[in-house]
């Protein structure tokens, strides 16, 4: 029987998530060794990443990962929870992901969520490292052939890539000479012009910050937080590089749209929010948090 195209991308999905699922195995058990934790030492697995954004993956994952031992318990969730739980001690709030792709998710004070699938331009999402990325390429192409306003992103994408015309990354990307997932390195670049001064790629950075405001403000507003005092934790490559004409232009945009929020960008890393997650389900004390706290940093 002739495989369907469909099928082969089933099946192309399921050994992907094989790999991972073994990768992600051998790191617990890697990260279990150097902590010195013996075989059933562990009482409960904390598990949050990027890429598992619907609640029926975070399921399939706790299954997989009890089937393998990880633990007694697990509870899986997306990195974003994670950043959230890292900046606030109260454990609400809302926290928007602005990395290669971009993502948010909130938490009422009654345990209440609020998130979206982000998985891309076909459930509505615009925005990330990639999408800079993009961005800039078709600027500066559309730049160089007419197509579009004149933009010093022409000369900054060739540049970048070391190639002549910036039309030649688009080949090169066409033909296999340059991996998609590289064009994430133009976010900088992007983000350089546009601190510059170039009308273009201002357009851009001011757009990724109407993304970002949008997505805190409409989960604050589904948990019924907009016009109360609540945290909104920014976190993610780009956001945590703190650019300031994106910043600058976050923080008008939430003035206007949450004007009772407080933006955070924490100095702490998601990790550490997914261990106080963990905490939290064990119902372990307070001084047992702020213990876990102070180690991270002193790390």
């Amino acid at each position: 029987m002739r495989q369907t195209a469909g099928n082969r991308s089933r099946r192309c999905a399921a050994l992907a998530g094989a790999l991972a699922l073994a990768a992600l195995t051998a790191d617990i058990g890697r990260a279990l060794r150097d902590a010195g934790v013996r075989p059933g030492g562990v009482v409960h697995l904390a598990a949050y990443m990027a890429n598992v954004d619907l609640p029926g993956e975070e399921e399939r994952l706790e299954k997989l990962l009890l089937s393998r031992g990880a633990a007694p318990s697990v509870t899986v969730g997306n990195d974003t929870f994670a950043l959230l739980r890292s900046a606030v001690t109260e454990g609400w709030g809302v926290a928007v992901v602005c990395g290669a792709g971009i993502n948010c998710a909130g938490v009422a004070p009654d345990g209440r969520t609020a998130r979206f699938p982000s998985l891309g331009a076909h459930t509505g999402d615009w925005g990330g490292g990639g999408e800079l990325g993009r961005s800039a390429l078709w600027h500066a192409i559309r730049g160089e052939d007419g197509r579009g306003p004149e933009t010093a992103l022409t000369a900054a994408v060739a540049a970048h890539f070391g190639l002549a015309r910036a039309i030649d990354v688009g080949l090169a990307l066409h033909l296999g000479e340059i991996e998609q997932g590289r064009l994430t390195s133009l976010a900088p670049v992007l983000l350089d012009i546009a601190e510059a001064g170039d009308p273009v790629a201002r357009g851009v950075v001011l757009r990724l910050a109407e993304e970002v405001a949008i997505l805190g403000s409409v989960a604050l507003r589904r948990l019924d937080l907009l016009d109360a005092p609540a945290d909104v934790v920014l976190g993610g490559g780009v956001l945590a590089a703190r650019r300031p004409l994106l910043m600058e232009a976050v923080a008008d945009r939430y003035a206007d749209l949450a004007p009772r929020a407080r933006l955070l960008v924490p100095e702490d890393p998601p990790l550490l929010g997914a261990a106080l997650l963990a905490l939290d389900h064990v119902a372990a004390p307070p001084s047992a948090h702020a213990a876990l706290r102070t180690a991270f940093r002193r790390r």
